[in-house]
């Protein structure tokens, strides 16, 4: 946090969170004419549970999911539902290009298989969310199956944050 320079803090809170919120607040009117509607954030785990050195990221994807559940409130009586899902890693190229950086010796792509066998769903494929996988969940939140559901934070992590650091021996 204290090496994150106020440009950089502000760049970050423009795109992720301002960009949510201005997407969302001149959208919302057109749904509220027709009737109704649903929006989906994108989020992130980092809005729940943070590495060290994402400050600025972390605060911003946490932010979407309080406007997320603000939204809800606010826009449940026009019959718009509004919910955010948070992946974990997500094979992107912003995904490849963080690997790039942290790899040390290792390849990216070694590296991106290793940060998979982090998410207990990836253990032992050493695969990390596809977009397609989180697009799915997107296009649900968005039909009218989902049509009760609202002001919730969909994790797309393969259960990365259902556990704790500290594991027990067998």
């Amino acid at each position: 946090m204290i090496d994150t320079d106020e440009a950089l803090w502000d760049e970050v809170m423009a795109v992720n969170l301002k960009g949510c919120f201005l997407a969302s607040k001149y959208a919302a009117p057109a749904m509220i004419e027709r009737g109704g509607g649903a929006i989906v954030h994108v989020s992130s785990v980092q809005a729940m549970a943070c590495q060290t050195n994402v400050a600025a990221y972390a605060t911003s994807k946490g932010g979407i999911n309080a406007l997320t559940r603000s939204m809800a409130l606010d826009l449940a009586p026009h019959k718009i539902r509004v919910n955010t899902v948070c992946p974990g890693s997500v094979d992107t190229p912003m995904l490849r290009a963080s690997a790039d950086r942290f790899k040390g010796d290792k390849t990216v792509e070694e590296t991106v298989l290793e940060w998979g066998m982090s998410h207990p769903l990836g253990k032992g494929l050493g695969r990390v969310c596809t977009v397609e996988e989180v697009a799915e969940v997107i296009a649900f939140l968005l039909s009218d199956r989902a049509s009760f559901v609202t002001g919730d934070e969909i994790k797309v992590d393969g259960a990365l944050l259902a556990g704790v650091a500290v594991v027990l021996p067998d």
